[in-house]
């Protein structure tokens, strides 16, 4: 069951940490919204959100040192998700205005403009996800979430090679390109879109994640 996991919802300035709050406390977590590091260490489960500039999120990600309990928790298999630009900053750097900034580095790849006639890429989409994923397990392909976005991630670098490691399950949704929509990659989860806002899809999302704590 899901009822009993602790969820932190690391809070360094920059993103939906209310609505987030409330979106997992439906699904059945114990949820606090805190930038104190022991605490983000030991829950269950850690949500990064993001909402703005990619650089102005990382600055504040590492305030609080959420770069080093990202890190920390990863390496040792300990669940993390980002949502938005919580996810963007899991790349390798993020280039806003011509300006390149170093992002946590967890994944290959550069967020940039979408490339698409109508930018902010903002309502209802569909996604298109591996069939084996746990991330959308029992949702339909038809199933809609909510973006709210100007950048993104059009090319996927990591190539996994080792047969005995699992190579990331990546899902993309088309706005003028298509774009990484999500990636589940072991311990580590993320969304481009916000499954807060996202009706009973990003419900069952987010349960499926608790489910994995």
């Amino acid at each position: 069951m899901s009822g009993s996991k602790s969820v932190v919802v690391l809070d360094y300035g920059f993103g939906n940490v209310r609505s987030a709050e409330r979106a997992l406390a439906r699904a059945g977590a114990e949820v606090e919204i805190t930038a104190d590091y022991d605490r983000a260490m030991a829950a269950d489960g850690l949500l990064v959100p993001g909402v703005g500039a990619f650089a102005a999120c990382m600055e504040g990600i590492r305030k609080v040192r959420g770069d080093w309990i990202i890190g920390r928790r990863l390496s040792g298999g300990r669940p993390v998700m980002g949502i938005c630009v919580g996810m963007q900053v899991l790349f390798a750097r993020g280039i806003e205005h011509g300006v390149e900034t170093e992002g946590l580095d967890e994944w290959p790849g550069t967020v940039g403009p979408l490339r698409a006639p109508v930018v902010p890429h903002m309502g209802w989409n569909t996604v298109a996800a591996p069939e084996d994923s746990r991330q959308f397990a029992a949702l339909d392909a038809d199933a809609r979430f909510y973006f709210v976005h100007s950048y993104g991630v059009g090319d996927w670098d990591l190539e996994t090679h080792n047969a005995s490691i699992r190579a990331p399950k990546v899902a993309w949704t088309t706005h003028g390109e298509p774009f990484v929509a999500a990636v589940e990659n072991g311990a580590l989860w993320a969304t481009q879109f916000h499954p807060e806002k996202s009706g009973d899809a990003g419900a069952v999302l987010l349960a499926n994640w608790l489910d994995t704590l």
